[in-house]
C-alpha cells in the first residue's frame, strides 16, 4: 500500500497502480475459455485501448519527476519506476496471450493472420500488387539529413524506422529514413481465398509494408528496420479564467494534442538497439519509456480484424434489450408519467425507449421548451437531429454543451455549432467546471398550466455506448425534482447564485458535504447501537475525504459493501482500520457504469442515483447530479437488480485484499465451492432480453 498523499496516515491504496488493476481484471477475459474466441482478442483490444489513455492522461507527471531525478512529494522517480515495472508486466501478459493462447486458437477455428514467412507465392504476388497498387503510393519516406530533420510524429500512429547501407541520389551515406503509415490505411486486409481451404487470411498493413520496404528505397538496402508507435500526452489544458471564447481555445489545444510530450515508445521486439537508442534520443525518453512488442505496437485495431471476420459462433450470442418493463409501446410517455415515476435498465432495456420521449416532445404541439445537457452522444447522433428538429418546429431548445468531455471535445464543438446554426440556446456551463450531469427537461403546456417531464440518467446520451454500459435512466413529472432541474439548468446559463433545491444534490455545492453527512449519520447510528448500513456502488472511489468517511464508519460498526469497478484507493478489511468495508470489482461481458449510493440508520432508508463517481474532480470540479429514489417499488428494483445481485456475483466479481490485491470471487459451502456460478448481468440479460 502506498499513499496518494505523503503527509496522510491513512494506508491509502495508489490510484494509478490501482487503475492498472483493473486492467488485469480485464484482461482476465482474454483468457477465459468461456468466452468465445474474438470476444477474448476484443477484451485484449480493450486493455491496449485503456492504457493508451492511462499514458495520454495518468503518466505525464511520474515522468517529469523521473527526468527531475525528483525524489520527494506525489511524483517521483521511484514512483515513474514503479509504474513502468508494472505497465511493462501488463504488456508482456498481453502478448503472451496474444501469441501463445488467441493466435492459435483463431487458427484451429479457420482465421489466420499470414506473415510473410507463411505465404505461399500466389499469396506474394497478390501483397505485392496490393502493395504497388494500394498501399504505396500514399507512403512517403523521408530521408533524415540537415534539410530533412526527423519528421513530427502524431500521437499513436503506426510508423517506421528504417536503416539503409548505400548513398542516396547525391552521393550521401545518410542512413535513416522514416515512413509514415496513413491513418486512412486499414490496418488489416483480408486475403483472397485459398481454392479447398476453409481457412481465412489475414495480412496486416505492417507485414504488408515490411516485406516490401526495399520497394521505397530503390539503389540502396535495407539493414534494419522496426515498426514504432509513440503516445503522447493528451489531456486539453486550457485556462478557462484566461481566455475570451473557450470554443476557439479547445479548437487550437485539439490542433496540438497529436504532438504532445512523448511518453512511451513501442518498437518490434526484434529492433535493434541502434534503432531503438535512436529513437528514445530522438523523443527524449529513458529506457523504461521503451515497449518492445512481438507482434503489432497497436492491439487497438485488432477490432478492425474482429469486424472484418463473418464468424458468429466465434462472438457473444447477440443481445436484444427488452422494451422496459414500465412502459406500453405507443403508450404517451406524458400520460404514462402522471401516473408515476419510471425507471429504464440500460442495457437490459432499450435506451431507444429514452429516444422515443424525446421524440414526443419534439412532435407533440403542446411542448414549449426543451432543455438538455450534453456530454457525449456519438457521432451521427439522432439526440442531436431531434434537437435540431425541435428548434425547427418553433420549440426552445436549450443545450448546455460540455466543450471539455475527454477526447470528445471535437465533437461536441461541432454539435454546439450545428445547434447554434439553427437558432438553439447553447451554453458551455461554469468556468472551470466540467458538466457532467445529465438532465433532459422537457416543458408542457397542458390544461392546469405549464407541467415539466424530465429524464436523469448515470450514463451518456450515447445511443452505442447505452447498448454496452450499464446505466439507470429515470422518468419523472416529480414537481419538486422537475423544478430543482429548472433552477439548475438556469443556473448553468446565467450564472447565479442556485436557490434552495426540494430534492436534488448537486456538485460541487451540496453533493460532497451531502455524503459526507450521510457516513457521518450512519457512524454514529452504529455507535449508538443501531443498524447501520451503506452500499455504494460506482466506478471509481479516489477522493481522500470520502474514504476516511468510510472507514471512519467502519471504524464505528457501520456494514459497508462498495461495488466499484475500477480505481479504488480504500483498501478493504484492513484489521482496525476498514474491518467492516468489503470492495468487490465486477468486470463482465457489459462495462459497469451505472450510481447507486443506499443508506440505512435504523429503520431509515435512503437510495440515491447519481451522474457522480467518488472521486474529487466529480465531487469539487464538476457540474453532477444526485437525486433520490423515493418509490417503493422502483427502489426495492434498484435494490434487486444493482446491489444485491453484484453483491452475490461469483462468476464476474473480484474482491480487494488488504494489501490491494484483487482476488476472484466465490461462495463456499461445507468447504465446497457451489458448482453453479452466479453472474450479475447474465441474470438481468435473462430476465430482460427481447425474445423476438
Amino acid at each position: 500500500m502506498s499513499g496518494n498523499n505523503s503527509n496522510s496516515k491513512f494506508p491509502f491504496l495508489d490510484r494509478d497502480h490501482s487503475i492498472l488493476a483493473f486492467n488485469e481484471r480485464v484482461m482476465d477475459w482474454a483468457r477465459r475459455p468461456d468466452v468465445p474466441p474474438l470476444e477474448r482478442l476484443r477484451y485484449l483490444s480493450i486493455v491496449s485501448s485503456n492504457l493508451d489513455e492511462f499514458f495520454e492522461v495518468r503518466v505525464a507527471p511520474h515522468l517529469t519527476a523521473a527526468q527531475a531525478n525528483e525524489q520527494r512529494g506525489q511524483y517521483t522517480a521511484q514512483t515513474y519506476e514503479k509504474l513502468s515495472e508494472k505497465i511493462h508486466e501488463l504488456v508482456a501478459q498481453q502478448y503472451a496471450i496474444y501469441n501463445n493462447e488467441l493466435l492459435p486458437l483463431l487458427e484451429k477455428k479457420g482465421i489466420k493472420i499470414i506473415s510473410h514467412g507463411e505465404r505461399n507465392p500466389r499469396q506474394r504476388r497478390w501483397v505485392k500488387e496490393f502493395f504497388i497498387n494500394e498501399v504505396q503510393p500514399l507512403l512517403m519516406p523521408v530521408g533524415l539529413d540537415p534539410a530533412h530533420p526527423f519528421p513530427q510524429v502524431a500521437n499513436k500512429s503506426l510508423n517506421f524506422i528504417v536503416r539503409l547501407a548505400g548513398k542516396d541520389a547525391f552521393g550521401r551515406e545518410n542512413e535513416i529514413a522514416i515512413v509514415k503509415v496513413p491513418r486512412i490505411l486499414p490496418r488489416f486486409f483480408r486475403m483472397p481465398p485459398i481454392k479447398g481451404s476453409k481457412q481465412t487470411h489475414f495480412v496486416s498493413i505492417s507485414s504488408l509494408i515490411r516485406s516490401h520496404l526495399g520497394d521505397l528505397f530503390p539503389g540502396r538496402q535495407v539493414t534494419e528496420f522496426s515498426q514504432f508507435r509513440i503516445t503522447r500526452h493528451s489531456d486539453l489544458a486550457v485556462d478557462e479564467e484566461e481566455v475570451k471564447n473557450l470554443r476557439t481555445a479547445l479548437r487550437k489545444g485539439l490542433q496540438q494534442r497529436h504532438y504532445g510530450q512523448a511518453l512511451r515508445l513501442e518498437v518490434s521486439a526484434g529492433c535493434s538497439e541502434f534503432l531503438s537508442n535512436f529513437l528514445l534520443e530522438q523523443f527524449a525518453l529513458p529506457y523504461k519509456a521503451l515497449y518492445r512488442v512481438p507482434g503489432p505496437v497497436n492491439l487497438v485495431r485488432l477490432n478492425q480484424l474482429i469486424d472484418k471476420v463473418d464468424a458468429p459462433a466465434l462472438r457473444f450470442e447477440a443481445y436484444n434489450a427488452g422494451w422496459p418493463a414500465q412502459l406500453t409501446p405507443g403508450q404517451s410517455y406524458f400520460e404514462r408519467l402522471q401516473q408515476g415515476d419510471v425507471l429504464i435498465h440500460q442495457p437490459y432495456e432499450s435506451f431507444d425507449a429514452v429516444l422515443a420521449f424525446l421524440r414526443e416532445a419534439v412532435e407533440d404541439p403542446d411542448v414549449l421548451a426543451i432543455k438538455q445537457t450534453i456530454y457525449r452522444t456519438g457521432a451521427k447522433s439522432e439526440l442531436m437531429n431531434l434537437l435540431r428538429e425541435a428548434v425547427r418546429r418553433g420549440k426552445e431548445v436549450t443545450a448546455v454543451v460540455e466543450l471539455k468531455a475527454r477526447f470528445d471535445e471535437e465533437a461536441n464543438i461541432n454539435y454546439a455549432e450545428r445547434l447554434e446554426s439553427v437558432g438553439a440556446q447553447v451554453v458551455y456551463g461554469v468556468v472551470g467546471l466540467k458538466t457532467h450531469a445529465k438532465m433532459l427537461l422537457v416543458t408542457r403546456r397542458e390544461e392546469s398550466g405549464l407541467k415539466r417531464y424530465a429524464h436523469l440518467s448515470t450514463g451518456n446520451y450515447n445511443p452505442g455506448t447505452a447498448r454496452l454500459y450499464t446505466d439507470l435512466s429515470y422518468l419523472t413529472a416529480d414537481d419538486a425534482l422537475t423544478a430543482d432541474m429548472e433552477q439548475i439548468f438556469l443556473h448553468l446559463a446565467s450564472q447565479n447564485r442556485l436557490p434552495k433545491l426540494n430534492k436534488a444534490l448537486i456538485a460541487p455545492f451540496h453533493l460532497h458535504k451531502a455524503m459526507l453527512d450521510k457516513l457521518e449519520a450512519a457512524g454514529a447510528a452504529a455507535k449508538a447501537g443501531q443498524d447501520a448500513r451503506v452500499i455504494v456502488k460506482m466506478n471509481a472511489l479516489t477522493d481522500e475525504q470520502l474514504a476516511r468517511a468510510l472507514a471512519t464508519a467502519s471504524q464505528h460498526g457501520v456494514k459497508i459493501d462498495l461495488i466499484i469497478r475500477g480505481a479504488c484507493i480504500l483498501p478493504a478489511q484492513v484489521p482496525g482500520f476498514t474491518d467492516n468495508v468489503r470492495v468487490r470489482s465486477v468486470i463482465g461481458r457489459l462495462l459497469e457504469h451505472s450510481r447507486v449510493f443506499y443508506f440505512r440508520t435504523g429503520e431509515a432508508e435512503e437510495l440515491w442515483l447519481s451522474s457522480a463517481d467518488w472521486m474529487n474532480r466529480n465531487m469539487l470540479r464538476r457540474i453532477e447530479l444526485a437525486w433520490p429514489v423515493t418509490d417503493n417499488a422502483l427502489r426495492h428494483r434498484i435494490m434487486d437488480e444493482c446491489l444485491s445481485a453484484y453483491l452475490y456475483d461469483t462468476k464476474d466479481a473480484w474482491l480487494l485484499q488488504p494489501d490491494g490485491r484483487y482476488v476472484r470471487a466465490s461462495i463456499t459451502g461445507s468447504g465446497r465451492t457451489r458448482a453453479v456460478m452466479h453472474s450479475a448481468q447474465a441474470s438481468l440479460m435473462a430476465r430482460y432480453g427481447s425474445k423476438g
